[in-house]
């Protein structure tokens, strides 16, 4: 079962009770809460990290034993170059102001936990022989982040409010390896310790008793290449590596 598969059973899940939420007879819950200049709050969330690879011009070619250091061979055919998420977790703080009945702006500062796996897909040529190989790579991110939106809210109704915003968001990687000298066993693809991005999602909030739950939808689409080269089958295969990242939170405000 994948990452979205879990994320839509978890959303159909809920969706029985806050509907059974909405149609209770009685007053609004928190009726006073949107008219507060400012409130705050928290987030638990889980995130996908993605990478979008662009290859280099001519990448499909015959590397030298120098290019892969850390692989038993003569040379290499790389065929192509992919790359896949890995689960991770997000936490942080939500504080919001409200600049009219329609329009919030919001500061979202927080923790990113993340891995993505690279693929390198080559045909390995040693004493005459040759062998189709996989080599992966898996980089770990640990991104602290500063998100900044302007949010549309619609109109109230009941207990229920949705919005979407977008804004731009400054990322700092705690987890980079820039600066790690590489070791001929184990080369290690490195990024940059910081990225900027834009950021997109649309939210459901719900108002309970005591405080208000939202369900939020985030995409996060890098502008920079956080690749750092060097010399390499690893990173002269490739010439722009961005950031994307998908992420469902829950928040409580």
């Amino acid at each position: 079962m994948n990452f979205r598969t879990v994320i839509l059973a978890l959303l159909l899940a809920l969706v029985p009770g806050l509907i059974y939420g909405q149609n209770k007879a009685g007053l609004p819950n928190l009726v006073k809460f949107d008219l507060a200049k400012k409130h705050f709050g928290f987030y638990l969330g889980a995130n996908q990290m993605f990478f979008t690879i662009q290859p280099a011009d001519g990448f499909q070619r015959i590397y030298t034993k120098a290019e892969v250091p850390d692989m038993l061979t003569d040379s290499v055919l790389l065929q192509g170059v992919t790359s896949k998420p890995i689960p991770g977790f997000s936490i942080g703080l939500v504080s919001n102001l409200r600049l009219g009945n329609y329009f919030d702006l919001r500061f979202l500062p927080g923790l990113q936990f993340g891995e993505r796996q690279v693929s390198y897909h080559m045909i390995n040529y040693t004493k005459g022989d040759s062998l189709d190989v996989t080599v992966d790579k898996n980089i770990s991110s640990t991104y602290i982040d500063f998100p900044l939106y302007l949010r549309y809210k619609s109109a109230r109704v009941h207990n229920f409010r949705a919005s979407v915003y977008v804004g731009g968001n400054f990322k700092i990687d705690l987890a980079s390896r820039k600066d790690d000298i590489d070791q001929s066993e184990n080369v290690v693809v490195k990024l940059k310790n910081s990225d900027y991005a834009m950021d997109a999602g649309v939210i459901f909030d719900f108002y309970t008793v005591y405080f208000k739950f939202g369900v939020e939808l985030r995409m996060t689409y890098g502008f920079g290449n956080i690749l750092v080269k060097d010399q390499t089958l690893y990173t002269t295969s490739i010439d722009k590596m961005k950031s994307k990242m998908f992420q469902i939170s829950f928040t409580f405000e």
